[in-house]
């Protein structure tokens, strides 16, 4: 028995044909395309499970064959008004998942009809159809009723289907040049009570879609900021990176200092809970730390030990680390930091070990009162000969005499007696500027200066 068989109990041997065919089309046998017509006409079965195999042939093969296509087109249009919603939804997505301009057309007027459908699954899923039918044709989803109604799905009394039409409403905003997402702060209000009544990736985009409203005075910014706070507790790493933005979006409208202070307070634990996780995870908090940082210094001030690097981490999150040391380092802190960067410059990874040695260096010039603490840590990495770190010291501590001129000259002798070290461009350039620059406080300097002629 087969797709085409007429005695098939239960359409059990359809099923089973079917699944070979759903499978080597997954596996790009593109003989599997010989088979469209025989697919269409079992397509009005009344099987589920049939159906979704169908669904999922026809928009694998629809751009391939879409004069054999345009034949399901009558099933998919009877299908949207089936008695079971699972039915309906699934054939308003698979209409609109197909990039063929007849069945983008076709599928206007059902998406308007089943956005007021009475059952929430439905609705929420002709709100994301709206989106991927703006993807096939902006101009015809712009001139019919489809962006008004999904407008009038954020007052759905369902919060799946109102983070749904908010998801499909902030990618379309993100696509066109003349629509606009504005929330005022009623339905901002609204659209936060609902968060904990909604699934973890419905609640990302709530949140980022709160990232378009514009408070109106700072009482709104410190009302809505609270409301969110309990999402700084989610399990969802998204959830809570999406909380952490939006707060400090807010920040940015409230006057009151205590306010912030305490909402400063509340950011940090949750982004150093985040550090516990997967080495990706880890490096999109580093990376949104450094973010706050930038904004807000004092956030991560107590915290600095979180981010020493640990004998695993991959490079990229080493690196984004030590980005957050040198950010956090102070003058309190400075001897811990300089002793973590000095056993970093060791390591066999020379990519770190000179981003490393760079950043004692520019620690050097970032807190003056340390300045010597850091050139006797750099001294100490050139005293090991090693050539890529004496070349990297090289260039750094030029840039610590530009800093500190007439200072700190008692180490250019220890420079001068590692020039056989030096091959590489700019360590030559930064040795040839200190020669330069205090050519009168070292013997011989016309004759070190021959060696690079």
């Amino acid at each position: 028995q087969g797709i085409g068989a007429k005695k098939d109990k239960g359409h059990l041997g359809k099923k089973i044909a079917l699944k070979k065919i759903v499978a080597n089309m997954t596996m790009s046998n593109n003989d599997m395309i010989a088979l469209f017509p025989d697919v269409i006409q079992v397509m009005g079965l009344a099987s589920l499970e049939i159906k979704k195999m169908c669904f999922l042939y026809l928009v694998h093969y629809a751009r391939i064959k879409p004069e054999v296509a345009l034949k399901a087109l009558p099933h998919l249009v009877q299908d949207m008004e089936d008695t079971n919603p699972l039915v309906r939804a699934l054939a308003l997505r698979t209409m609109s998942y197909i990039h063929v301009r007849e069945f983008v057309e076709a599928a206007v007027t059902p998406t308007k009809h089943l956005l007021r459908d009475a059952d929430p699954y439905v609705r929420k899923t002709a709100c994301f159809c709206v989106a991927k039918l703006y993807d096939h044709d902006k101009a015809l989803v712009e001139n019919s009723d489809l962006i008004t109604g999904l407008n009038n799905m954020l007052r759905d009394e369902n919060p799946t289907v109102v983070s749904s039409a908010l998801a499909s409403l902030t990618d379309i905003w993100e696509r066109s040049e003349s629509i606009k997402l504005t929330i005022d702060y009623n339905s901002a209000s609204k659209i936060a009570s609902i968060l904990a009544e909604t699934s973890e990736w419905n609640q990302t985009y709530i949140l980022e879609a709160l990232m378009n409203f514009v408070p109106q005075d700072s009482g709104q910014a410190s009302m809505l900021a609270e409301r969110i706070t309990p999402r700084l507790s989610h399990t969802n790493s998204a959830v809570v990176l999406g909380c952490i933005r939006l707060i400090l979006y807010l920040m940015n409208y409230i006057a009151d200092e205590k306010t912030i202070t305490a909402l400063m307070n509340k950011l940090s634990p949750p982004l150093v809970t985040l550090l516990s996780k997967g080495h990706e995870i880890q490096y999109l908090a580093l990376r949104n730390a450094l973010l706050i940082l930038q904004r807000r210094p004092d956030i991560l001030k107590n915290d600095i030990r979180v981010f020493f690097c640990k004998y695993n981490d991959p490079i990229y999150v080493k690196v984004t680390k030590l980005e957050l040391i040198f950010m956090l380092a102070t003058q309190d802190n400075i001897k811990e930091v300089l002793n973590e960067l000095r056993e970093y410059a060791t390591e066999i990874d020379i990519h770190f070990v000179r981003k490393s040695v760079r950043a004692i260096g520019k620690l050097a010039i970032k807190i003056e009162p340390a300045a010597r603490l850091c050139i006797n840590t750099l001294l100490e990495l050139v005293a090991t000969k090693v050539s890529y770190i004496v070349q990297e010291a090289t260039v750094v501590i030029r840039n610590i005499f530009r800093k500190y001129p007439n200072q700190y000259e008692s180490i250019i002798s220890t420079l001068c007696e590692n020039l056989d070290s030096l091959d590489e461009p700019e360590a030559k350039a930064a040795m040839i500027w200190i020669i330069g620059q205090y050519a009168d406080r070292i013997d011989n300097s016309d004759v070190l200066l021959d060696d690079f002629l």
